[in-house]
């Protein structure tokens, strides 16, 4: 007897314009896909659904139908970041919640690795330069030998170390959990968050790529500042509130510290008028370090091999501890 196995029922939550969920098309024959922004374009799949997927659309519709499906077991976001996703009734639920970790890591650790150069070469002072038909030759620095600290070694943080490491650069690692016998052969020292005043103290640069957490939220603040060199450079890919807004702008105001990149912010978009835009030690990203030409693509293709992972009955990539936010 040939026993049919039902179609994976799933909710996506998007502009049913944007061009990637054509892509969807690739599950027709193991899924059915119901595109909307709204809970009532979704009125007649609530009760079947088991997954939806939290494209573009705001968080507060994923809290409506989270709520609305009483078969969902699984909730994918496309982003990283988590911070808008994990509201209190999907934290203490049974559903299973993924996200896009490790589908924009490369990208984030190349923009590390050209902002380390920005500063170490002066870009800035180059274009000035060359903008006023100015010769004037000036000593740059090596970031061979140079120590660099990363807060929040997770996948974005391998994906920086990889790119860094082949430079000659120290690597210092901070995380939440250290494993003595995890020795990971690109960090020359792994620190744990109690002692990351320590670290900050012996880095020329600073890259986080933590998320943001009850934790993580302000990690950057006076005393860290107060520990760094003043020649450090903060470059931050990670999350805005990370930082203390108003004591980064002070310590560069000040010349506490050498320069900042900085690709996320408390508010985006930036708003006109901001310190950041005045300040010529920093270098501004309009949260855009990650959009290669196919950042899109990539994710879809990412959610359609978890479906796909799904409906074979594998393990699910990307399984986040909702209690730890990541």
């Amino acid at each position: 007897m040939l026993v049919l196995m039902a179609k994976i029922s799933i909710l996506v939550l998007a502009d049913a314009d944007d061009p990637q969920l054509k892509m969807l098309e690739d599950l027709r024959p193991i899924a059915d896909v119901v595109i909307g922004d709204s809970v009532a374009d979704f009125a007649v799949a609530l009760l079947n659904a088991r997954v939806v997927f939290h494209w573009s659309a705001p968080a507060g519709l994923l809290r409506e139908l989270v709520q609305s499906c009483p078969k969902l077991e699984w909730v994918h976001s496309r982003s990283a970041g988590l911070e808008k996703t994990l509201f209190r009734e999907l934290v203490e639920s049974s559903i299973r919640v993924t996200n896009g970790s490790g589908v924009f890591s490369q990208s984030l650790g190349e923009f590390v690795l050209a902002a380390i150069l920005y500063f170490a070469k002066d870009f800035r002072r180059m274009i000035r330069s060359q903008t006023a038909s100015k010769w004037d030759p000036f000593d740059i620095t090596m970031i061979s030998g140079c120590t660099v600290g990363i807060v929040g070694y997770g996948d974005i943080g391998r994906a920086i170390a990889s790119r860094l490491r082949p430079m000659g650069m120290r690597i210092l690692a901070l995380k939440r959990h250290v494993s003595a016998s995890a020795k990971d052969p690109l960090v020359d020292q792994v620190y744990p968050p109690a002692r990351r005043v320590e670290m900050l103290s012996l880095c020329d640069y600073i890259a986080l790529a933590a998320p943001l957490t009850p934790e993580t939220q302000g990690m950057l603040g006076d005393a860290e500042f107060a520990a760094m060199k003043p020649n450090a450079v903060v470059i931050n890919v990670g999350r805005g509130p990370v930082i203390d807004e108003k004591t980064l702008v002070k310590a560069l105001s000040s010349g506490r510290i050498r320069g900042a990149a900085l690709d996320v912010f408390d508010h985006e978009p930036l708003p006109p008028g901001h310190a950041f835009y005045q300040l010529e030690n920093v270098l501004l990203s309009p949260h855009c370090a990650d959009h290669t030409p196919d950042w899109l693509d990539d994710a879809m293709k990412f959610f359609i091999e978890q479906v796909n992972r799904l409906h074979r009955g594998e393990a699910l990539k990307n399984v986040v501890d909702k209690k730890l936010g990541y």
